[in-house]
């Protein structure tokens, strides 16, 4: 799964359109898994929507999902988290529009904002593989293999999660970096498994203001940044072709058959869902002494 691999639909100057690459049959295919872009949406919300849908998959009321989304201005920090890898005060969050919350999911402290594509995906690894380093490393492939479509070699580093790339020499002269150079991150991992099912996800940096990095020690490393594909390149990328192109290789990496459905499709689903299955479970909370989330879906995400 760590060859390396050139996407077909990029040879000779072809392109394939986002929808496209969301509606095609990857091969090969084990079972159906829906995509669903929810836009900008408070990190509570979407939060309180994976307990949902987590619930309903652990029922094997729906199928598998995943979710793409940005937040407004966030900090998290996971379970094994240091609270001095915040580096900001409240009062400077405050003023400069930073929520945090506390999260179940894995790895340090990390940023979330506008530019910066996050992936939830709620998957039973039971039918997959019950492996939770696989898991991780697979989806570090989906971004290797995102980034490359766009002309990055992003790259593992032993002993960190996430994707890394070279500040120092242009995109497509990788194969000329300087060994002693530091990389920077591209991309983050923090996952939550349940009865191994997952939660929790990714988060790709297309046009984040890397500004908002310099308030934590990102993922708890100190002395390594964050980077964006945008800085990498030098130039303005769409974010719909960059998601697109991670919901592709997220099916393809998993063997799943990506199918594309509207939030209003997904929520019909998962009411229905919860209706057969009579999901009643109350879900967890976010931390309420933290900004609101600022975009609703149509129907409350909490109970």
């Amino acid at each position: 799964m760590t060859s390396d691999w050139k996407n077909p639909a990029h040879e000779n100057g072809a392109s394939v359109s986002a929808e496209s690459i969301l509606t095609s049959r990857q091969s090969p295919v084990t079972s159906r898994c829906l995509v669903t872009d929810l836009g900008l949406i408070g990190y509570a919300e979407a939060y309180a929507l994976q307990k949902r849908m987590v619930a309903a998959r652990k029922a094997g009321a729906i199928d598998d999902v995943l979710l793409l989304c940005e937040h407004p201005h966030v900090i998290t920090q996971g379970r094994n988290g240091k609270r001095e890898h915040l580096l900001a005060s409240e009062n400077l969050l405050r003023q400069k529009g930073v929520a945090f919350y506390e999260t179940s999911r894995g790895g340090d402290v990390t940023y979330h904002g506008p530019g910066q594509i996050v992936a939830y995906p709620i998957l039973n690894l039971a039918a997959l593989r019950r492996d939770v380093v696989w898991y991780v490393r697979m989806l570090e492939q989906v971004m290797i293999r995102a980034s490359a479509d766009f002309g990055v070699q992003a790259t593992r580093e032993a002993g960190k999660t996430g994707i890394w790339v070279s500040p120092d020499v242009a995109a497509t002269d990788y194969r000329e970096r300087f060994s002693g150079t530091a990389t920077e991150k591209l991309g983050a991992i923090g996952v939550h498994i349940s009865r191994w099912v997952t939660s929790h996800g990714f988060a790709y940096n297309v046009s984040t203001d890397l500004r908002f990095f310099d308030l934590i020690v990102p993922c708890g490393i100190a002395g390594r940044k964050a980077t964006s594909l945008e800085k990498l390149l030098g130039c303005s990328i769409d974010s719909r072709q960059v998601a697109a192109q991670l919901a592709q290789h997220f099916g393809q990496v998993f063997g799943l058959n990506v199918q594309a459905a509207s939030p209003d499709e997904l929520l019909e689903l998962l009411r229905a869902a919860e209706a057969s299955q009579n999901l009643t479970e109350p879900l967890a909370h976010a931390n309420p002494l933290v900004a609101q989330p600022i975009l609703a879906l149509r129907e409350q995400a909490e109970p």
